[in-house]
């Protein structure tokens, strides 16, 4: 019986590593988890079948004495190498890891000098200027530090959604599982699909509401329970997340889920119409005043709206962006299916940063059922991403052609993620450009810029005729970086004008551009392409955020240039191209 998962693994491999920087010890032994947690990171098998086949020393990366933890890590669930390192620390000053340009070489320097061991305690010697005494810090260090503090607490709590939606899928499964359970669903913004979220929601029906919430208390995934009743229950996860549960009788079921799916603004304009019609709304039913029509019978959420002489609306779209008036006339869109997805772009291999070879992600893009997959490795530039040079990317291009002939009719597409220079240049020539199939045009540095600076560097390089894609729009990073400041209409205005597309970058550390754009870029006809910035096999499965984030914009398969088939891609590919012959 497996008792902790690969990923859980990972994590502790990693602060194993993070551990023994802090206590000083030897940069092989430190180096030697640091290489064994990316070798993990990176099986092609599962890690169980490796320790029940005795093989996982045979995984380049992971040694034998680290073998050896790790199989007594996943039989066990304990380490007590590992457990004893942490016991060795205060556990606040784990805090200090979480924060941006800190890391183990640093925060054992404060903690040796300063006895720093929480972010309160950071947080109090900078504005001291004790941090900015130390030797290697500064002023600068210290005024960095500060803003990482303030971005770190403005962001607290807050989980992408890659993070909840695994948790969010065991509990529901199990929870249907269980025989007093009748219906079962999230709510709340992670049904919403909101890209950043602070709580899971779950909302089951049942006759007999104290076993479901002594099963869900109980579950293994919580570790903590901060209340529990018959009909109301949170807990907190592993991770950290809260998740609340709410028991309700079937009949409350469509109510219920209206209400507590949200948004707060979305259900207040429910229930204005609700009250025009005589009819008062909470979250477990209507009751109607005197003199009302009765209103007919409800057992979904879809006669629930039609109650209320409305289409239904799919509450990726309950966010009070014309969604109601858009129901009242039958206009809402059809919205992208995951399934209609034939291929995609912005794709890394081990020949710049990514973790899988050329011929891995083509193989890959496959099994998932693709037509065709895009190449994209850094340009020269990203050096700390092993760019290509103009003779890397050459000799890349002639892999793929090969692969070309042995894996049709499946097709990779040759391109380039291209750095934006500072002034709006681009890392490559036009002649190497227009070597590829498409180019993706990313900004990677320089992130300081005004937004007057940064907005002409970016409509500059679009203005390419050889720039297929805008990566990434505006460069941030959940928790970990803001957007760089850019005028978001004017390069929408520009990649109209120039026939560029603008990539829905469906990493769940981005998704970017930002879902409440998308409304404006399909109204000035600019096309979405949804990119899974894969750096791995398993990073294709990132498409699946993207999907959810273009339909929470509104996105329909027209509006998104990846559902066509790979003999109409191919001229949407060269059409700015020969538009600009």
């Amino acid at each position: 019986m497996v008792f902790k998962t690969k990923e859980e693994v990972l994590e502790i491999l990693d602060h194993l590593a993070q551990l023994l920087e802090l206590r000083g010890e030897n940069p092989f032994k430190i180096r030697a988890y640091q290489r064994a947690a990316r070798a993990l990171e990176n099986l092609s098998e599962p890690l169980e079948r490796l320790l029940k086949e005795e093989r996982l020393g045979e995984v380049e990366g992971i040694g034998k004495a680290i073998e050896e933890k790790v199989t007594e890590l996943v039989t066990t669930g304990h380490l007590p190498y590992y457990e004893e390192l942490v016991a060795s620390f205060p556990a606040t000053l784990f805090e200090l890891f979480e924060l941006q340009g800190l890391g183990a070489k640093k925060i054992k320097i404060l903690y040796d000098k300063l006895k720093v061991d929480s972010i309160v305690a950071l947080q109090a010697a900078c504005e001291s200027g004790k941090v900015a005494e130390l030797a290697g810090f500064g002023e600068k260090s210290a005024t960095n530090i500060l803003k990482a503090i303030s971005f770190y607490q403005e962001h607290a709590g807050l989980f992408r959604i890659d993070e909840v939606t695994p948790l969010a899928e065991k509990l529901l499964e199990e929870l249907r599982g269980h025989p007093d359970v009748g219906q079962c669903q999230a709510a709340g913004s992670f049904r919403r699909c909101k890209e950043a979220l602070g709580d899971l929601d779950l909302l089951v029906s049942s006759k007999k509401p104290e076993a479901v919430s002594q099963f869900f208390v109980q579950h293994p995934l919580v570790k903590e329970i901060l209340s529990h009743g018959p009909t109301k229950s949170s807990v907190r996860l592993e991770g950290g997340l809260q998740c609340d549960l709410r028991v309700v009788k079937s009949e409350e079921f469509p109510f219920a889920s209206i209400y507590f799916t949200g948004n707060k603004e979305h259900n207040i304009r429910l229930r204005n119409r609700a009250l025009e019609r005589g009819w008062s709304l909470n979250e477990y039913r209507y009751t109607v005043r005197p003199g009302a029509a009765e209103p007919p019978p409800i057992h979904d959420e879809k006669e629930f709206y039609a109650s209320l002489g409305l289409a239904y609306i799919l509450p990726e779209l309950r966010e009070d962006r014309g969604e109601i008036a858009a129901a009242e006339i039958g206009k809402l869109p059809k919205l992208l299916e995951w399934t209609e997805l034939r291929g995609t772009f912005h794709c890394h291999t081990t020949a710049s940063d990514g973790k899988s070879t050329l011929r891995e992600m083509a193989l890959a893009a496959q099994e998932l059922g693709l037509d065709y997959l895009g190449i994209a490795d850094h340009s020269k530039s990203s050096h700390q991403a092993n760019g290509l040079t103009e003779e890397r990317l050459l000799q890349q291009q002639q892999e793929i052609e090969k692969l070309n002939k042995e894996l049709s009719p499946f097709h990779l597409f040759s391109g380039t993620e291209c750095d934006i220079l500072k002034d709006g240049a681009l890392d490559f020539s036009d002649e190497v450009l227009a070597s590829l199939d498409y180019v993706v045009a990313s900004v990677h540095s320089s992130f300081q810029l005004s937004e007057a600076a940064m907005t002409d560097r970016i409509i500059r390089a679009i203005q390419n005729p050889y720039v297929t894609m805008l990566g990434h729009l505006t460069g941030r990073r959940f928790f970990s970086r803001d957007p760089y400041p850019v005028n978001i209409p004017a390069v929408i205005e520009a990649a109209a004008a120039t026939g560029t597309m603008i990539e829905l970058n469906a990493s769940p550390y981005r998704l970017d551009m930002d879902w409440r754009w998308w409304s404006l870029a399909k109204e000035k006809g600019v096309k979405c392409v949804i990119n899974p910035d894969a750096h791995s096999t398993q990073g294709l499965h990132n498409l699946k955020y993207g999907c959810l984030i273009a339909r929470k914009g509104w996105l329909t398969k027209e509006d998104v240039v990846n559902t066509r088939s790979l003999e109409k891609i191919i001229p949407l590919l060269e059409g700015k191209r020969q538009r600009d012959k």
